[in-house]
């Protein structure tokens, strides 16, 4: 299991946070979601691909930073 961190747009509120942590822990592999409001940081343990993240992100409206 690994764990990674991703900064990303659009992370405004506890709603949004909700949404993430929602979106991300259904995707198989994903173990325990979290989200940082303030830093716009999504940190994810498990044994997941950050392509797959950042595609599930995206399709959430939380798209990954550049």
């Amino acid at each position: 299991m690994t764990q990674m961190t991703i900064k990303v747009q659009n992370v405004k509120c506890g709603g949004c946070a909700s949404a993430i942590e929602t979106g991300l822990s259904a995707v198989d592999g994903v173990q325990h979601v979290s989200v940082d409001i303030a830093q716009g940081v999504v940190t994810v343990d498990g044994s997941v691909t950050t392509e797959t993240l950042a595609q599930t992100l995206t399709s959430l409206g939380y798209p990954p930073v550049a």
